[in-house]
């Protein structure tokens, strides 16, 4: 240790006294952060405003903090939330918890959670900390007060649906001879 070092680090704190401040007035002047920054969940809708999700509880298992919780429901023709069979019941993140890894995103088969690019989670109240799925659920469309029910699929919907992304992408008639 030399013997100069000490005063090699009141030679960096005197050099910064004299630099001017820089005050960010962050609740009143808010800057947006960059274009590919993802913090907060979203539960998507389809174009017609039917719910993504279809409670399958992939997300649930893929989180390495256990922030995710899912309950699956039965659709039926009286109260249809999503196209298929099932649709995310209850659904509830734990930003408590939540370490924003992102697996939750990559393990969604539908593609119905994504992050988006909002940060400001903090909150006094550990009650708040805890998003349902009213608060995670993206907004209708303009002009859209409810989903319409019962949904009817278009073409390429319900080939997706029904043959899964992987033999919807090409059309020109191998894929039914795969199926058979």
């Amino acid at each position: 240790m030399g013997m100069f070092d000490p005063i090699k680090g009141f030679g960096v704190t005197f050099s910064t006294m004299f630099k001017k401040v820089v005050t960010e007035q962050y609740p009143e002047e808010f800057h947006p952060t960059a274009p590919r920054y993802r913090a907060r969940h979203q539960l998507n809708r389809h174009p017609d405003g039917l719910e993504k999700c279809v409670g399958c509880e992939l997300c649930a298992w893929a989180c390495p903090a256990d922030a995710i919780f899912v309950e699956g429901g039965d659709n039926t023709e009286e109260e249809r939330y999503s196209p298929g069979e099932r649709y995310g019941k209850d659904y509830q993140i734990n930003y408590l918890r939540c370490i924003g890894c992102g697996l939750c995103v990559e393990a969604c088969p539908t593609r119905s959670l994504t992050m988006i690019n909002f940060y400001e989670l903090a909150d006094d109240d550990r009650r708040k900390l805890i998003y349902t799925k009213e608060d995670l659920m993206a907004p209708l469309l303009p002009g859209m007060e409810e989903p319409p029910h019962p949904m009817r699929l278009g073409d390429d919907e319900q080939d997706y649906y029904t043959y899964g992304p992987e033999l919807e992408r090409d059309r020109s008639g191998k894929d039914e001879e795969a199926l058979q």
